[in-house]
């Protein structure tokens, strides 16, 4: 655009120094010389745009970890990865082991999930690629073991659970998002009720848990690995 101007004002110069009879050969020269740089201009800016774009529909990866279940103190990490445009899939891993042989206390949990999820992000300048709202499909599978110094509950075998889910994910900075979600689905499992007695623990009974209602919450900070996508020179 710069070489344009520069190219315009030439031929002002050139008007009002040429004489009379060059005056006509030397503009038409530099007019096709001024509009092959405008057209040059233009598809410079429109590959700029069409580079910008392309980077916004790429990939992320992300990092998160649900912090309803660190308040719980059941550490937890998870991963998610786009898959083509306006999807991602996600693997979430817990694992605890707390326990206080003297005072009967126990607290045991670990398993996963994994998630497939459309998203419905807003492209614009001041979003990213998952942000926003989204909906998905997922599968659960988990063991337990939960004792305050009474009965406890204990499910060694796994429980399995399936449903659907909906959230937000709202950009917290450049790194970061909070991403709230909830799913319903159904889950089934078994799980013995016992009691400690003299050092010892008995078996109470075997019961079939069969449950349809709310199976996932998350309250999730979301780390993008690597940033959100940049322009070329800077940031988005």
């Amino acid at each position: 655009m710069k070489r344009a101007i520069v190219a315009s004002h030439l031929i002002l110069f050139l008007g009002l120094n040429l004489p009379a009879n060059n005056w006509k050969t030397d503009r038409d020269s530099l007019l096709v010389q001024v509009e092959n740089l405008q057209v040059h201009s233009i598809s410079s800016s429109q590959s700029i745009t069409n580079t910008n774009i392309e980077q916004d529909s790429g990939h992320a990866v992300l990092l998160k970890t649900n912090m309803l279940y660190d308040a719980a103190a059941i550490p937890n990490i998870g991963l998610e990865v786009s898959v083509g445009k306006g999807w991602s899939v996600g693997a979430n891993w817990m694992y605890a082991w707390w326990s206080n042989d003297a005072r009967h206390r126990f607290w045991r949990a670990y398993g996963g999930d994994v998630e497939l999820r459309r998203w419905f992000s807003p492209r614009r300048e001041s979003r990213s690629l998952m942000c926003g709202h989204h909906i998905g499909v997922y599968g659960q599978m988990l063991t337990y073991d939960i004792e305050w110094g009474g009965r406890g509950y204990l499910g060694d075998r796994w429980s399995w659970a399936a449903g659907l889910s909906y959230g937000y994910s709202l950009p917290a900075g450049r790194h970061f998002n909070i991403d709230f979600t909830l799913g319903i689905g159904y889950l089934e499992g078994d799980y013995m009720k016992y009691r400690p007695e003299d050092g010892c623990y008995f078996w109470e009974s075997t019961h079939r848990r069969k449950w349809f209602g709310p199976t996932k919450a998350e309250v999730s900070l979301i780390w993008f690995i690597g940033g959100r996508y940049q322009r070329k020179g800077g940031e988005q």
